[in-house]
């Protein structure tokens, strides 16, 4: 019997396929660039291990109890739930093959494949230790949601163990607080730990004054705020000050511990600050995606493991390859959402000229970031901001600060409830956000044991399939030969 012509002409002939393009990250570059996308003809897939956005100039405030995660870190599914041509998924990058364009990634136990016509890179930066990945235990970086509530924790902990515990020299220990870095996310957090020391938890103990606290910022640089300039650096590191933080610059840590840190002078002369909270603020290094795709093209990278890339964003001999955002490395751009948000428009544009308008990798015209400024807040009341030569420090700044990171917060409600927050806060320096767990101070340590002991799990339950396998090819064998020797 012959089956129906419209049957056959449809299993005949093939459907279409669209452009496919994969986004690794949905940090700013790779969340703006699929927005972008939205009206395209392709098909967007966005993979993150992380399944929310996280607005990660305000992570801080999370940190010191202003802000709940929900209103700086909403699910990136809900972000996109409306653009039809975007697929999220949730899973870790282990492996990017750009021979067979195809991105290779895990979600727990489950290993699946990607694969894609156009790819953008914007998997994002981690903290740096410079070497010194052990610092990490005593001392945790400010990357993740998991850091701000951990830090939080630890921090509120401090002062609930200084308050029961009779021991004076431990009692300032406890009460000790360094922050290494005296970049942007240092000096607020510096701001932010005074502040919450001598006003949000005034009068809330009975044996000891939250107020006693010591704040300690350093760093080996010899100024505040660097980028910034001598001017409003120097502003930032007087309002630091007057709020009681002792600035320590020209300070290397050579070691931190249980018990606190070392530090070495310029003058060679090293000493010790006992301290039972320290946060790390002091550098970033790349995602090690970058070195992976160094190693299978002729791309180079720099020595935070940022990709050298060409002026289209793209990687050397691999146009449908971009990489974007803290990842890359040009003309010396700096590590800030702006130059993430424009690079992923900046690749999302470019694949939409050639897949709707058949322009060539050869047309695209070069990056060109527009620099809007810079911006931090130092506490309540003042901040920095540096738009090229306007430099402005004070309220005024500290006003402008609130307009620009309330306008780019996603959604409509964030904003809302971050204003009320924040209304709050400056009104009578409330916290509703000071929960804190025993389970989240010590989550990380917990999880690196417990990844530890399913990968060994796994390893044995693989080692057991083989050798099963093995042992059931012999037994076939034998099988074999027995009913061959029957045969005969």
């Amino acid at each position: 019997m012959t089956e129906p012509a419209s049957v056959q002409d449809t299993a005949a002939t093939p459907v279409p396929r669209r452009h496919r393009v994969v986004i690794i990250g949905s940090g700013f570059g790779g969340l703006f660039a699929a927005q972008h996308l939205e009206k395209a003809d392709v098909d967007v897939t966005l993979i993150a291990r992380t399944g929310h956005h996280l607005f990660q100039p305000l992570l801080y405030q999370v940190a010191t109890g202003i802000l709940s995660v929900g209103e700086i870190a909403p699910p990136t599914r809900l972000i996109l739930r409306d653009q039809e041509n975007a697929s999220v998924v949730l899973g870790d990058v282990n492996k990017i093959d750009v021979t067979d364009k195809r991105v290779h990634a895990t979600a727990g136990h489950i290993a699946f494949d990607l694969e894609y016509d156009s790819l953008i890179v914007a998997a994002g930066a981690n903290q740096s230790y410079f070497g010194n990945d052990h610092f990490e235990r005593w001392a945790p970086g400010m990357k993740t949601v998991d850091d701000a509530l951990e830090l939080r924790s630890r921090i509120l902990g401090c002062f609930e163990q200084a308050e029961v515990i009779d021991d004076e020299e431990e009692r300032r220990r406890l009460l000790t607080f360094i922050i290494v870095g005296a970049g942007p996310t240092g000096v607020e957090m510096a701001g932010q730990v005074a502040e919450l020391a001598q006003h949000t938890l005034k009068d809330s103990f009975r044996r000891i004054d939250p107020a006693s606290a010591r704040v300690i910022l350093l760093d080996a640089a010899p100024a505040v705020l660097p980028p910034f300039g001598n001017k409003l650096g120097n502003a930032a590191r007087a309002r630091l000050e007057k709020m009681g933080v002792e600035i320590q610059l020209n300070a290397m840590v050579t070691d931190v511990d249980y018990h606190g840190i070392e530090v070495k002078d310029p003058d060679g002369s090293v000493r010790r600050i006992d301290a039972s909270c320290k946060i790390w603020s002091a550098g970033v290094q790349a995602s090690p995606l970058g070195k992976m795709l160094a190693e299978q093209t002729d791309a180079e990278i720099d020595r935070a493991g940022r990709v050298l890339v060409n002026k289209d964003l793209s990687l050397p001999g691999h146009s449908e390859i971009f990489v974007v955002g803290d990842m890359m490395s040009l003309d010396n751009l700096p590590g800030v959402a702006q130059v993430a948000i424009q690079g992923g428009k900046y690749a999302a544009k470019q694949i939409i000229n050639e897949v709707e308008k058949g322009k060539s990798p050869a047309q695209r015209p070069p990056f060109k970031y527009f620099d809007k400024g810079s911006m931090a807040t130092v506490s309540r009341y003042s901040a920095v901001v540096k738009m090229g030569r306007i430099e402005i420090s004070g309220f005024i700044a500290w006003v402008m600060w609130l307009i620009v990171h309330l306008a780019y917060l996603i959604g409509f409600k964030n904003r809302v409830t971050t204003m009320f927050s924040w209304g709050m806060h400056m009104g009578g320096d409330h916290r509703s956000q000071l929960t804190s767990t025993k389970q989240w101070v010590y989550a990380r340590q917990a999880i690196e044991r417990v990844a530890a002991d399913e990968a060994a799990a796994v390893r044995t339950a693989e080692e057991a399939r083989r050798n099963g396998t093995s042992a059931e090819s012999d037994a076939s064998a034998d099988t074999a030969g027995r009913n061959t020797e029957s045969v005969r």
